[in-house]
């Protein structure tokens, strides 16, 4: 830990050039000597939300609206953006936030309890462990975090720091699905080996590469925080960094998040399986997206299998009888969005709620108690699935452009099954219906990884190691183990 006091740090960010040098010489752990005072069932809450655009909307009103809780922060490198939130604020509570641009004072006011994290996602892990060590409970989203080594950070944090860490994938929250659980769990389903998750969404292009203006009020050290220093080469800053990999997971990371968990979570799966292989590649109109947004990816766990899906280009939906989300296969039907089906696809009967609760709520309630076991979707939980995207997405980095006869001869291996073979012939008409010639533009074929789920690590696969954590700008550096 520097030896730099807070009065310091204060002094140093007010200083107009001096924001980069100030964060070049301090270390997050210098803001945090002080604990947080000691709340009870009665006091009321003073909340911070890091992030003011679409999460960070949805956050404000949440916690807003619960009793007893105060949003007393709202954060953003874009300062305008954080002040056009807290005018919202202020309309609807008659309380106006206040608004800072650097996290790092939030962390240092002890009258802060809790914070929920609703930036980019290369900046989810570090926000939440920074906050944790400075002695706050913490709500962050989907993704829970940029890789996997971020992820395992995070959940050592919370248990060596006790605190309360809530991962955003709000369905674990659903009382339907709560009782779909119960179901499949009871052996109702049948024999169950195959889930499905379907992301069909149409995503135009970003644009060629160009030169980015940064927003007047935005500071740009801030907000790439551990990213790397580089000039941005897309037409807008904001939400298009989901498209990147130094701040984004892609579509994998950014919907189909929600569809894994459930997937894990129906299927009563652990761990990061015992494999992966994903395939896909950036397909229609040219832009300087660099992520996938046409993707099939495999997931091997024993005898059962996740097939994840993601379409960004035009497509009709998977099924007439339910939008995209997850299927769980069983050998008595099938479960799609909160319903059974029978297994020749017709509607049996609608999940009734049991027990759900408000996501924001489930967090709240277990901040009060101090009880992380009353957590829905308690960060190990969220490091697990979302630890599934990023080993597809390593798995589709380390692969290399293929033709189709050659993808379609890998598949045809006993190992990869009927529906895995299926699920490609239907990208294979899905692209056609999209005028992608694949000889010119031909799909990327990934790496099949091996996985020590364990060790969360793949096995005798150094390039695929590598890329389990990634490279930080100081100060904006994750914690090791040790200094947590």
């Amino acid at each position: 830990m520097h030896d730099v006091t807070r009065r310091k740090f204060f002094a140093e960010s007010l200083i107009a050039a001096g924001a980069a040098a100030a964060a070049t010489s301090i270390g997050p752990r210098t803001l945090f000597a002080d604990e947080p005072k000691t709340t009870s069932a009665i006091d009321e809450l003073q909340h911070a939300v890091l992030g003011c655009r679409i999460r960070g909307k949805v956050h404000v009103a949440e916690f807003g609206k619960i009793p007893g809780v105060n949003v007393a922060y709202v954060c953003d490198p874009d300062l305008q953006l954080a002040e056009e939130l807290a005018a919202v604020v202020e309309t609807k509570t008659g309380r106006k936030p206040q608004v800072v641009q650097d996290l790092r004072r939030i962390f240092d006011d002890k009258s802060v309890d809790t914070v929920s994290v609703a930036s980019p996602n290369h900046w989810h892990a570090l926000s939440a462990i920074w906050a944790m060590q400075a002695g706050k409970d913490v709500y962050v989203e989907k993704p829970v975090c940029h890789n996997i080594v971020e992820g395992r950070r995070m959940v050592d944090a919370a248990r060596k720091l006790n605190k309360i860490c809530q991962g955003g994938t709000q369905n674990r929250s659903l009382g339907a699905l709560m009782t779909a659980a119960e179901y499949i769990k009871a052996g109702k389903l049948g024999d169950v080996k195959l889930a499905r998750t379907i992301i069909y969404g149409r995503r135009g292009s970003i644009g060629p590469k160009t030169t980015c203006e940064i927003p007047p009020k935005c500071d740009f050290n801030l907000w790439l925080g551990p990213a790397t220093q580089q000039p941005l080469t897309r037409k807008n800053m904001h939400y298009d960094w989901h498209w990147f990999w130094d701040t984004g997971n892609g579509e994998l990371g950014n919907n189909n998040i929600h569809m894994v968990d459930i997937s894990r979570w129906l299927l009563g799966l652990e761990g990061l399986g015992d494999s992966v292989v994903s395939l896909g590649g950036r397909l229609g109109e040219p832009d300087c997206g660099e992520t996938p947004n046409t993707q099939i990816t495999v997931h091997r766990f024993g005898p059962t299998t996740i097939i994840q899906e993601v379409r960004g280009l035009k497509s009709a939906p998977f099924s007439d009888k339910f939008k995209s989300g997850y299927v769980i296969y069983g050998t008595e039907g099938f479960i799609a969005e909160g319903a059974r089906f029978d297994p020749e696809g017709e509607l049996v009967e609608k999940f009734e709620s049991k027990n759900g609760a408000n996501h924001f709520d489930n967090f709240i309630q277990a901040v009060r108690s101090r009880n992380r076991d009353e957590l829905n979707a308690e960060i190990e939980k969220g490091h697990v699935s979302t630890g599934l995207c990023h080993v597809a997405n390593i798995s589709h980095r380390l692969g290399k452009p293929t033709p189709v006869a050659d993808i379609q001869s890998a598949l045809s291996a006993a190992d990869y099954g009927d529906e895995v073979r299926a699920t490609f012939a239907r990208l294979l008409e899905h692209v056609k219906e999209n005028d992608v010639d694949l000889e010119k533009t031909p799909l990327t074929f990934g790496e099949h990884l091996a996985i020590d789920s364990a060790g969360e690590k793949f096995k005798n696969n150094d390039a695929a190691n590598a890329m389990l954590g990634r490279e930080y700008r100081a100060p904006f550096t994750l914690p090791k183990a040790s200094e947590i």
